[in-house]
Protein backbone atom coordinates (compact mmCIF):
# COMPACT_ATOMS: atom_id res chain seq x y z
CA UNK A 1 0.00 0.00 0.00
CA UNK A 2 1.27 3.56 -1.02
CA UNK A 3 1.86 6.09 1.89
CA UNK A 4 -0.24 9.27 1.03
CA UNK A 5 -0.05 12.62 2.53
CA UNK A 6 -3.33 11.57 4.13
CA UNK A 7 -2.59 8.65 5.85
CA UNK A 8 0.97 10.56 6.93
CA UNK A 9 -1.34 13.21 8.49
CA UNK A 10 -3.88 10.84 9.90
CA UNK A 11 -1.23 9.02 11.85
CA UNK A 12 0.70 11.83 13.25
CA UNK A 13 -2.23 13.62 14.43
CA UNK A 14 -3.36 10.10 15.87
CA UNK A 15 0.29 10.52 17.85
CA UNK A 16 -0.44 13.59 19.08
CA UNK A 17 1.57 15.82 16.25
CA UNK A 18 -0.15 19.26 15.92
CA UNK A 19 1.24 20.04 12.41
CA UNK A 20 2.80 18.05 9.57
CA UNK A 21 3.83 19.61 6.15
CA UNK A 22 5.63 17.95 3.37
CA UNK A 23 8.86 19.51 1.75
CA UNK A 24 11.31 18.57 -1.43
CA UNK A 25 14.72 17.24 0.11
CA UNK A 26 16.33 19.70 -2.01
CA UNK A 27 19.88 21.61 -1.47
CA UNK A 28 19.87 24.37 0.92
CA UNK A 29 22.32 26.49 -0.90
CA UNK A 30 20.87 30.10 0.07
CA UNK A 31 20.15 28.96 3.63
CA UNK A 32 23.85 27.40 3.95
CA UNK A 33 25.24 30.99 2.54
CA UNK A 34 23.11 32.42 5.41
CA UNK A 35 24.35 30.36 7.77
CA UNK A 36 27.98 30.64 7.25
CA UNK A 37 27.51 34.52 7.11
CA UNK A 38 26.00 34.29 10.70
CA UNK A 39 28.59 32.05 11.87
CA UNK A 40 31.45 35.03 10.70
CA UNK A 41 30.05 37.42 12.47
CA UNK A 42 30.54 35.19 15.63
CA UNK A 43 26.65 35.25 16.26
CA UNK A 44 26.82 31.83 17.13
CA UNK A 45 28.58 32.11 20.62
CA UNK A 46 30.11 29.00 21.96
CA UNK A 47 27.83 26.45 20.26
CA UNK A 48 30.42 25.30 18.18
CA UNK A 49 28.53 22.01 16.76
CA UNK A 50 26.70 24.34 14.60
CA UNK A 51 30.02 25.12 12.57
CA UNK A 52 30.36 21.27 11.78
CA UNK A 53 28.78 19.06 9.03
CA UNK A 54 27.62 21.46 7.00
CA UNK A 55 27.28 19.18 3.99
CA UNK A 56 24.83 17.17 5.71
CA UNK A 57 23.24 20.68 6.52
CA UNK A 58 23.16 21.48 2.95
CA UNK A 59 22.06 18.30 1.98
CA UNK A 60 19.86 16.12 3.62
CA UNK A 61 20.79 12.95 1.28
CA UNK A 62 24.15 13.00 3.15
CA UNK A 63 22.05 11.56 5.88
CA UNK A 64 19.74 9.14 4.20
CA UNK A 65 20.86 8.57 1.32
CA UNK A 66 18.26 8.34 -1.03
CA UNK A 67 16.01 10.96 0.70
CA UNK A 68 13.71 12.40 -1.42
CA UNK A 69 11.02 14.35 1.28
CA UNK A 70 11.05 15.87 4.54
CA UNK A 71 8.23 15.64 6.77
CA UNK A 72 7.80 18.45 9.24
CA UNK A 73 5.86 18.32 11.69
CA UNK A 74 5.22 20.81 15.07
CA UNK A 75 3.86 20.00 18.43
CA UNK A 76 1.92 22.59 20.47
CA UNK A 77 3.45 23.08 24.39
CA UNK A 78 1.81 25.96 25.17
CA UNK A 79 -0.41 26.62 28.64
CA UNK A 80 -1.70 29.90 29.89
CA UNK A 81 0.06 29.55 33.56
CA UNK A 82 1.99 32.73 34.60
CA UNK A 83 4.70 33.61 36.07
CA UNK A 84 4.18 34.95 39.79
CA UNK A 85 6.12 38.27 39.18
CA UNK A 86 8.60 37.63 42.56
CA UNK A 87 11.98 39.23 42.54
CA UNK A 88 13.01 36.58 44.67
CA UNK A 89 12.51 34.19 42.50
CA UNK A 90 13.87 32.75 38.90
CA UNK A 91 11.67 32.63 35.80
CA UNK A 92 11.89 29.38 33.95
CA UNK A 93 10.74 29.47 29.85
CA UNK A 94 7.48 27.97 29.02
CA UNK A 95 9.21 25.11 26.70
CA UNK A 96 10.75 23.99 29.79
CA UNK A 97 8.32 23.62 32.64
CA UNK A 98 7.58 19.96 31.65
CA UNK A 99 9.53 16.84 29.95
CA UNK A 100 12.57 17.40 28.32
CA UNK A 101 10.57 18.26 24.45
CA UNK A 102 13.52 15.85 23.03
CA UNK A 103 12.13 12.31 24.88
CA UNK A 104 8.90 13.14 24.27
CA UNK A 105 9.00 13.91 20.57
CA UNK A 106 11.94 11.18 19.80
CA UNK A 107 9.04 8.40 21.34
CA UNK A 108 6.95 10.16 18.86
CA UNK A 109 8.49 10.11 15.95
CA UNK A 110 9.81 6.51 16.55
CA UNK A 111 5.83 5.53 16.42
CA UNK A 112 4.86 7.45 13.79
CA UNK A 113 7.93 5.74 11.57
CA UNK A 114 6.92 2.66 13.10
CA UNK A 115 3.85 2.83 11.99
CA UNK A 116 4.22 4.28 8.50
CA UNK A 117 6.79 1.61 7.78
CA UNK A 118 3.99 -1.33 8.65
CA UNK A 119 1.82 0.43 5.72
CA UNK A 120 5.15 -0.11 3.28
CA UNK A 121 7.58 -1.79 4.22
CA UNK A 122 10.10 0.49 1.23
CA UNK A 123 9.37 3.55 3.68
CA UNK A 124 12.76 4.32 5.03
CA UNK A 125 13.60 7.12 7.48
CA UNK A 126 15.88 9.18 9.45
CA UNK A 127 14.26 11.94 12.31
CA UNK A 128 15.42 14.24 14.61
CA UNK A 129 14.00 16.57 17.16
CA UNK A 130 16.37 19.64 17.59
CA UNK A 131 19.48 17.82 16.87
CA UNK A 132 21.74 16.55 14.74
CA UNK A 133 22.84 18.37 11.21
CA UNK A 134 19.25 19.43 10.12
CA UNK A 135 18.07 23.40 9.92
CA UNK A 136 14.85 22.37 11.79
CA UNK A 137 13.65 25.61 10.92
CA UNK A 138 14.30 25.98 6.82
CA UNK A 139 12.04 22.65 6.63
CA UNK A 140 9.56 23.79 8.62
CA UNK A 141 8.65 26.91 6.64
CA UNK A 142 9.54 25.59 3.01
CA UNK A 143 6.97 22.16 4.60
CA UNK A 144 4.56 25.04 5.34
CA UNK A 145 4.35 24.93 8.79
CA UNK A 146 4.70 28.34 9.45
CA UNK A 147 6.75 31.39 8.69
CA UNK A 148 10.29 32.91 10.25
CA UNK A 149 9.85 35.45 12.62
CA UNK A 150 11.68 38.32 12.89
CA UNK A 151 12.79 36.63 16.29
CA UNK A 152 13.94 33.88 14.43
CA UNK A 153 11.54 31.55 15.95
CA UNK A 154 8.47 29.56 13.12
CA UNK A 155 5.45 31.03 13.91
CA UNK A 156 2.20 29.36 12.68
CA UNK A 157 -1.17 30.45 12.63
CA UNK A 158 -2.94 27.78 14.77
CA UNK A 159 -0.66 28.18 17.77
CA UNK A 160 1.75 31.00 17.43
CA UNK A 161 5.78 30.07 17.87
CA UNK A 162 4.57 28.33 21.15
CA UNK A 163 5.58 24.63 18.97
CA UNK A 164 8.32 21.99 19.46
CA UNK A 165 9.69 21.09 15.75
CA UNK A 166 11.22 17.85 14.28
CA UNK A 167 11.79 16.29 11.16
CA UNK A 168 11.38 12.69 9.00
CA UNK A 169 13.83 12.52 6.32
CA UNK A 170 12.74 9.87 3.92
CA UNK A 171 13.22 7.94 0.91
CA UNK A 172 9.09 8.30 -0.27
CA UNK A 173 8.05 11.38 -2.49
CA UNK A 174 4.75 13.14 -1.51
CA UNK A 175 2.81 15.74 -2.64
CA UNK A 176 5.01 19.05 -1.27
CA UNK A 177 2.96 21.50 0.62
CA UNK A 178 3.39 25.11 -0.31
CA UNK A 179 5.36 27.48 1.77
CA UNK A 180 3.47 29.95 4.30
CA UNK A 181 3.87 34.19 3.66
CA UNK A 182 5.68 35.91 6.36
CA UNK A 183 2.76 37.91 8.80
CA UNK A 184 5.39 39.49 10.28
CA UNK A 185 4.69 42.99 8.20
CA UNK A 186 6.07 46.19 9.92
CA UNK A 187 5.56 44.45 13.52
CA UNK A 188 9.06 44.78 16.10
CA UNK A 189 7.72 44.46 19.24
CA UNK A 190 9.61 41.64 19.32
CA UNK A 191 12.49 43.78 18.40
CA UNK A 192 11.43 46.26 20.58
CA UNK A 193 10.82 44.28 23.63
CA UNK A 194 14.45 42.37 24.01
CA UNK A 195 15.98 43.64 27.06
CA UNK A 196 19.78 42.90 26.02
CA UNK A 197 19.17 44.12 22.36
CA UNK A 198 20.12 40.60 20.82
CA UNK A 199 17.97 41.27 17.86
CA UNK A 200 20.67 42.96 15.80
CA UNK A 201 18.21 42.86 12.76
CA UNK A 202 15.00 41.26 11.45
CA UNK A 203 15.89 37.92 11.51
CA UNK A 204 19.35 38.13 13.03
CA UNK A 205 20.01 37.09 16.75
CA UNK A 206 23.24 37.37 18.28
CA UNK A 207 23.37 34.56 20.52
CA UNK A 208 26.18 36.43 22.64
CA UNK A 209 23.26 38.50 23.82
CA UNK A 210 20.41 35.87 23.94
CA UNK A 211 18.92 35.10 27.91
CA UNK A 212 18.19 31.76 26.66
CA UNK A 213 21.95 31.44 24.99
CA UNK A 214 23.19 33.18 27.95
CA UNK A 215 21.47 31.03 30.83
CA UNK A 216 22.10 27.58 29.01
CA UNK A 217 24.65 27.06 26.59
CA UNK A 218 26.72 29.83 27.72
CA UNK A 219 29.45 28.15 30.26
CA UNK A 220 31.26 31.33 30.83
CA UNK A 221 30.15 34.10 33.59
CA UNK A 222 27.23 36.16 32.69
CA UNK A 223 28.97 40.00 31.65
CA UNK A 224 28.58 42.86 33.89
CA UNK A 225 26.86 44.79 30.83
CA UNK A 226 23.82 42.25 31.01
CA UNK A 227 23.21 43.47 34.68
CA UNK A 228 19.91 44.45 35.45
CA UNK A 229 18.12 43.60 32.15
CA UNK A 230 17.32 39.83 32.75
CA UNK A 231 14.15 40.37 34.04
CA UNK A 232 14.88 37.33 36.57
CA UNK A 233 15.15 34.92 33.67
CA UNK A 234 16.54 31.75 35.36
CA UNK A 235 16.52 29.33 32.88
CA UNK A 236 16.22 30.62 28.85
CA UNK A 237 13.59 33.74 28.27
CA UNK A 238 10.29 33.95 26.56
CA UNK A 239 9.94 37.33 25.95
CA UNK A 240 10.59 38.03 21.94
CA UNK A 241 7.46 35.25 22.30
CA UNK A 242 5.45 36.89 25.19
CA UNK A 243 4.97 40.21 23.10
CA UNK A 244 4.52 38.45 19.20
CA UNK A 245 0.72 39.22 18.47
CA UNK A 246 0.68 36.14 16.91
CA UNK A 247 0.83 34.64 19.98
CA UNK A 248 -1.17 36.94 22.59
CA UNK A 249 -4.20 36.44 19.85
CA UNK A 250 -3.47 32.54 18.82
CA UNK A 251 -2.30 30.75 21.52
CA UNK A 252 -4.13 27.20 22.45
CA UNK A 253 -4.00 24.83 25.40
CA UNK A 254 -1.73 22.00 24.26
CA UNK A 255 -3.25 18.85 24.63
CA UNK A 256 -0.70 17.04 25.85
CA UNK A 257 -0.19 17.25 29.70
CA UNK A 258 3.73 15.75 29.82
CA UNK A 259 4.81 19.81 28.66
CA UNK A 260 2.84 21.14 31.66
CA UNK A 261 4.69 22.20 35.02
CA UNK A 262 6.91 19.12 36.79
CA UNK A 263 6.00 19.45 40.33
CA UNK A 264 4.57 23.03 39.69
CA UNK A 265 7.52 24.62 38.30
CA UNK A 266 7.17 27.50 36.40
CA UNK A 267 9.34 29.44 38.73
CA UNK A 268 11.69 28.35 42.08
CA UNK A 269 13.35 30.87 44.46
CA UNK A 270 16.51 32.34 43.78
CA UNK A 271 17.85 30.86 47.68
CA UNK A 272 16.60 27.93 46.76
CA UNK A 273 19.03 27.61 43.07
CA UNK A 274 21.99 28.59 44.99
CA UNK A 275 21.52 26.27 48.00
CA UNK A 276 20.47 23.04 45.73
CA UNK A 277 23.14 20.21 45.54
CA UNK A 278 23.75 17.57 43.15
CA UNK A 279 21.50 14.82 44.05
CA UNK A 280 18.78 17.13 44.64
CA UNK A 281 19.34 18.66 41.08
CA UNK A 282 19.53 15.08 39.33
CA UNK A 283 16.35 14.22 40.80
CA UNK A 284 14.68 16.88 40.43
CA UNK A 285 15.22 17.09 37.12
CA UNK A 286 16.27 14.13 35.51
CA UNK A 287 13.51 14.47 32.67
CA UNK A 288 13.71 18.08 31.98
CA UNK A 289 15.68 20.71 30.17
CA UNK A 290 16.96 22.39 32.71
CA UNK A 291 19.33 19.63 33.57
CA UNK A 292 20.97 20.87 30.01
CA UNK A 293 22.43 23.99 32.42
CA UNK A 294 23.64 21.64 34.91
CA UNK A 295 24.21 22.82 38.63
CA UNK A 296 26.51 24.97 38.35
CA UNK A 297 25.54 26.83 35.44
CA UNK A 298 21.69 27.00 37.31
CA UNK A 299 23.70 28.16 40.74
CA UNK A 300 25.48 30.99 38.50
CA UNK A 301 22.37 32.16 37.03
CA UNK A 302 20.82 32.16 40.55
CA UNK A 303 23.45 34.06 41.84
CA UNK A 304 23.69 36.69 38.70
CA UNK A 305 19.90 37.90 39.49
CA UNK A 306 20.37 37.69 43.70
CA UNK A 307 23.11 40.50 42.62
CA UNK A 308 20.78 42.33 40.88
CA UNK A 309 17.93 42.42 43.16
CA UNK A 310 20.31 43.52 46.00
CA UNK A 311 21.22 46.36 43.49
CA UNK A 312 17.65 47.28 43.08
CA UNK A 313 17.14 47.31 47.21
CA UNK A 314 20.44 49.49 47.29
CA UNK A 315 18.80 51.59 45.31
CA UNK A 316 15.80 52.05 46.44
CA UNK A 317 17.34 52.67 50.39
CA UNK A 318 19.45 55.53 48.70
CA UNK A 319 16.32 57.38 47.54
Amino acid sequence: MKITNDIVIQKAKEIGFSLVGFAKADKLNEEINNLEEWLSKGFHGEMGYMEKNVVKRKEVGNILPGAKSVISLAVNYYNGMKHSGREDYGKISRYAWGSDYHLVIWDMLSLLEAKLKKIDSSFESKSYVDTGPVMDKVWAVKSGIGWQGKHTNVISKEYGSWIFLSEIITNYEFEYSNPMPDFCGTCTACIDACPTQAIVDEYIVDANKCISYLTIENKNEIPEEFRDKFDNWIFGCDICQDVCPWNVKFSETAANKEFYPAGGYVEFPLTEAVNMDEEEFKKRFERSPIKRTKLKGLKRNAEFLMKTGIRRILKGNSR
